[in-house]
């Protein structure tokens, strides 16, 4: 059941607070298409439209130390990491101001500051990384978590199987957070899976495991601010199907005939974005003035971050070979930073653009 119908919005500050998040990953994505539509940024481009929820919900419970690994799905996710909108905006565009210097674009975004491990192209392929961090966490006695987000498509995956059952049997620091959006690429989940219930399947490898409603960001919160304790605790890997769905088409090359337009209807009356406000306004904490105003906020952060990256360069030809190999230092060795310092001071993280 509904949190927000339930509970009601009790905590004003705190509820715009995920609001502003929910709708920074909204607009962004918005600009995104926007941009793509012109041409501006090439490749392939997976928004996250009707699945904010998830990510600011789940992003409230960690710390700065703690590591986060997602799906090409993940410009709502970095943002939220706190990689500036410019930084992620100039990656699309493939410029050297991008968190990865414009090398990654849409689906390989990776911060190492804020430990935003990607953006991961491979559908699973983020599943045995995260086992990998929580693992060098646990061996040198770190408090930290390491989360991970992937789709319901990944279920399907060796990875799912072999990562579910190695964070078990070593009892890694590690939250798992599937991102049940019905549909992996063009295939209904009941099309590929004869147990639906994702939740289930976790639990078979001993792991604590759970259904959220993945439209209600006090629910999605809640749930991750529940998992992250316990496993920061000690208490193990966790697991949370956030039942959710997707308002655009899996991809902008994607024709979108294996649903119907009305299915998409009936979810997009539970806009998470909508829900919040709506519960919001309901109970008196938002004026339509200060509605008004946040919006304009968050265009502008957006407009702001639009401009770092159409002013932003592309990398010189003659620097394309760097990162390949480790950088030669003048007595024959290697550095093996691969001139990452350079690359912060270039990324436009911090400055105006949010």
């Amino acid at each position: 059941m509904s949190t927000l119908k339930n509970q009601g919005v009790t905590d004003a500050e705190h509820a715009g607070h995920l609001l502003r998040q929910m709708l920074r990953v909204r607009r962004l994505e918005e600009k995104c298409i926007e941009l793509y539509s012109a041409a501006k940024i090439r490749g392939f481009l997976h928004v996250y439209i009707g699945e904010e929820a998830v990510a600011a919900g789940v992003m409230e419970a960690l710390a700065p130390e703690d590591a986060v690994v997602a799906t090409y799905r993940e410009h709502g996710h970095a943002l939220l990491r706190r990689v500036s909108a410019g930084a992620i905006l100039a990656e699309m565009y493939g410029h050297a101001e991008g968190c990865c210097r414009g090398r990654g674009g849409s689906m390989h975004l990776f911060d190492a500051a804020t430990r935003f491990y990607g953006g991961n192209a491979i559908v699973a392929g983020g599943l045995p990384l995260a086992v990998g961090l929580a693992l060098a966490d646990r061996m040198a006695g770190r408090q930290r978590v390491t989360v991970c987000f992937f789709g319901e498509g990944a279920v399907a995956e060796g990875e799912f199987h072999e990562s579910m059952n190695l964070a078990a049997l070593w009892q890694l620091p590690v939250l798992f957070c599937c991102e049940n959006n019905l549909y992996a690429m063009g295939t209904a989940l009941g099309r590929s899976e004869s147990q639906t219930d994702i939740a289930l399947k976790a639990a078979a490898y001993e792991i604590s495991a759970w259904a959220v409603d993945g439209m209600d960001v006090l629910a999605v919160e809640q749930a991750a601010g529940r998992a992250v304790d316990a496993v920061r605790s000690g208490g193990g890997p966790h697991f949370l199907e956030l039942r959710t769905y997707r308002f655009r088409a899996h991809s902008m090359f994607d024709p979108e005939l294996y649903r119907e337009k009305s299915e998409v209807a009936q979810w997009m009356e539970r806009d998470p974005i909508s829900l919040l406000q709506g519960a919001m306004q309901e109970a008196g904490q938002l004026p339509e003035e200060d509605w008004a105003a946040l919006q304009a906020d968050v265009d502008a952060e957006i407009s702001t971050a639009v401009g770092f990256a159409e002013n932003g360069t592309p990398e010189p030809v003659s620097e394309l070979s760097r990162f390949v190999y480790s950088d030669r230092a003048e007595d024959g060795g290697y550095t093996g930073d691969g001139g990452t310092a350079e690359r912060d001071t270039r990324s436009g993280k911090g400055g105006a653009e949010g």
